[in-house]
């Protein structure tokens, strides 16, 4: 069976990996140049990407911000899955709370801004401090505002109108005001749904973000009742887009009690870790379901974290000798900030995962991997 992948990133490229074994083939689009390539050898085709299209027996997707004549054609095909709709949702703040509002899950306390009453309404309903997040082209912490009192208002407005004015007619801007969440951790719920309905969710992760990127991802730590309000979410918002594929969802847990941050309509940074920390990894599960095959197994099988590499040349050969661990690099050119690769470990208990973490750490500079040690301590600890 042939897949095409729009977006030939570090995402594509792990979805190829997984799907060979499974018999599939993929071909990955980049929208920037045009190109179809080989996700994981780069190899680029003499292809159109109507003939990639023709070509493909299903097509998906490894970011929400596509172009909207590319998501078009994809759409027309009746092979894109998860389908527009569900990558429209996840790349417009709007469409994402109107989902969250309809199928009955929290999230926090909202407004949408389009213009400057909407803005003052806003601050008078959700009072001070508000986060302010673009509707659209925001991620890893980009395109957002705090607003803390009415000193700096006037100065972010303008900013504001000035992302407000790019909109047009096809294509309008907003912003969504929300009332700033003093939550206690972020966690994180991948699951995957199949063309029949099967659903298939993983366990919970605590995630911790550094600038608004996620630096470090562990699995394994959470109780029943967390688990069971992520997934009663997660079966609520896929149901309702009738998903196929991976679908991440993340929270902020406010003394036990979940509200939806966000959701990603895709394989994500914070489900990494399933590569060594279960069965069926959710790379190969978003293959399974959208080539109609039966999802595979999502149980945890040992405690496992992710580190995230961020801008590196390379990851050091070092974390190698610590047992457990495995690297993976994404053959892409270094610049400040990017992902570059992850590094996934693995413990017999939350206890031996700390140990190993604690070994990394003396490897890997906190400057450079914030959070590896103190995620080590607490876990030792735990």
């Amino acid at each position: 069976m042939n897949i095409l992948v729009l977006g030939a990133g570090q995402l594509a490229r792990m979805m190829s990996l997984a799907g060979t074994p499974l018999d599939l083939v993929t071909l990955a689009y980049d929208s920037s140049s045009g190109n179809v390539i080989d996700p994981v050898s780069f190899k680029q085709y003499d292809m159109s990407l109507q003939d990639a299209i023709i070509w493909a027996d299903s097509i998906t997707a490894e970011f929400e911000h596509i172009p909207l004549d590319v998501l078009a054609l994809c759409q027309a095909s009746k092979k894109f899955y998860p389908g527009a709709e569900a990558i429209a949702t996840g790349g417009d703040r709007a469409k994402e709370k109107a989902l969250l509002d309809e199928a009955n899950v929290p999230s926090a306390p909202h407004c949408l801004i389009t213009e400057r009453t909407h803005f003052d309404q806003a601050i008078t309903s959700l009072g001070y401090p508000l986060v302010l997040k673009t509707c659209q082209a925001g991620y890893d912490g980009k395109g957002q505002w705090r607003v803390k009192e009415d000193s700096n208002v006037e100065q972010i407005w303008s900013e504001m109108s000035e992302f407000l004015s790019r909109g047009n007619a096809q294509q309008p801007h907003a912003i969504l005001a929300e009332q700033m969440i003093k939550f206690d951790r972020e966690v994180s719920i991948i699951g995957a749904r199949g063309k029949n309905g099967e659903v298939k969710i993983y366990p919970l992760t605590e995630n911790q973000h550094t600038n608004g990127v996620l630096t470090l991802s562990v699995a394994g730590k959470e109780k029943p009742d967390i688990q069971s309000q992520a997934e009663e979410a997660f079966t609520k918002i896929a149901n309702a887009l009738d998903y196929v594929g991976v679908l991440a969802v993340e929270f902020f847990d406010v003394e036990g009690d979940l509200l939806v941050n966000e959701i990603a309509p895709r394989v994500h940074n914070s489900g990494h870790w399933s590569q060594q920390g279960a069965h069926t990894s959710q790379f190969e599960n978003h293959m399974r379901a959208i080539a109609g095959l039966p999802l595979g197994s999502t149980t945890l099988l040992r405690p496992t974290a992710m580190i995230n590499v961020l801008g590196e040349k390379e990851i050091p050969k070092e974390v190698l000798a610590v047992s457990d661990v495995t690297s993976h690099w994404y053959g892409k050119s270094s610049k400040p900030g990017r992902k570059m690769g992850h590094i996934n470990v693995s413990g017999n208990t939350l206890h031996d995962l700390g140990e190993k973490l604690a070994e990394l750490a003396e490897i890997l500079p906190e400057e450079r991997y914030p959070g590896v040690l103190d995620t080590a301590k607490s876990l030792i600890l735990n």
